[in-house]
């Protein structure tokens, strides 16, 4: 009996099989299939990569090359080391310029994401037309910004602007929206939440139709009122789709040139010049290729910085 329960044992451990008995899954074949599953991947994933490298790869180091190096769109000069990002770094004008695009990118990533939650909810319930207005509400995120922009001079531009008209017929004065610094900067800073609150609005609303809405009917029979079960139900359940939107929404700020530009092309007095503003006038109207470069080099190594932070903050989003 023993003989034949060897031998038996041995017969498995031939075809591969566990001891376990015939239902388990053979060891070595899951690991071979393991390492299989791998390396094809990994083939496949390749091509993209390179693709990647190459595309990437070859301007990132052209660009530490032109920010180590006192030369110009034509030529790339002599070696300078950390020369420019020094000069930077002691410049007024591009600590002028961060001020800003901090603001900027403040209230650009949380104004319209206060905006947007407040339609995904509202569009949440069941108001007439629902599907009619969210159509209409994406209008500024889906019209080209050109288009936004010349919409709004016309409204803010000039002291017989549409809006401007309407502050002096009320006995309130005619404010020069773009023309004075500080309201120019509020323009652009509301023009920005303008066309950008539509993009949080679906990713928001996205989160909130993987919500189930029995969780809301449980909480409302233990008692649990509207606010407690916005902040303990709704903001915990979104919390991941909520860190994502930040950190593309500040990729966006950061590195947005159109809405400024098109809007007050950094004026006035370089009051809403932001960072990309100011590396684009450094580099193709002062022709002072290093130095902006070097400034897009900063902006991209702060860039990485929040993203990590803020994808940190993904991983430890989890509804318990």
């Amino acid at each position: 009996m023993a003989l034949t329960t060897t031998q038996s044992g041995l017969s498995r451990a031939r075809r591969g099989v566990a001891p376990g008995g015939p239902g388990t899954a053979p060891v070595k074949r899951r690991s071979k299939l393991s390492a299989q599953t791998s390396r094809t991947f990994f083939w496949l994933l390749l091509p993209s990569v390179v693709l990647l490298v190459l595309i990437h790869g070859y301007p990132l180091i052209h660009a530490a090359v032109q920010a180590t190096h006192d030369g110009n769109l034509l030529q790339t000069g002599n070696f300078v080391g950390g020369e420019n990002f020094s000069t930077v770094l002691t410049s007024p004008a591009f600590w002028k310029a961060a001020q800003f695009t901090l603001w900027f990118t403040i209230v650009g990533v949380f104004g319209s994401w206060l905006v947007g939650l407040g339609l995904a909810l509202l569009l949440r319930t069941k108001i007439p037309a629902g599907g009619t207005f969210k159509v209409l509400l994406l209008l500024p995120w889906v019209v080209p910004i050109v288009v936004s922009s010349t919409a709004w001079n016309w409204l803010v531009a000039t002291p017989d602007s549409l809006i401007p008209s309407l502050f002096r017929n009320l006995g309130l004065g005619t404010p020069l929206f773009l023309a004075d610094p500080t309201l120019a900067s509020i323009t652009v800073m509301v023009f920005k939440v303008w066309v950008s609150f539509p993009f949080m609005m679906m990713m928001i609303s996205a989160a909130l139709a993987s919500v189930d809405s029995t969780v809301y009917e449980a909480a409302s029979m233990d008692g649990a009122t509207r606010w407690q079960q916005f902040s303990q139900i709704t903001l915990p359940l979104i919390a991941r789709s909520t860190y994502i939107s930040w950190i593309l929404m500040t990729i966006f700020c950061v590195n947005d040139f159109p809405t400024i530009y098109l809007l007050t092309g950094g004026g006035p007095v370089s009051a809403t010049t932001s960072l990309v503003v100011l590396a684009y006038r450094t580099v193709f109207q002062d022709f002072a290729t290093g130095p902006g470069v070097a400034i897009a080099f900063l902006m991209t190594m702060t860039l990485v910085v929040i993203s990590v932070i803020l994808y940190r903050q993904i991983r430890k989003s989890s509804v318990e």
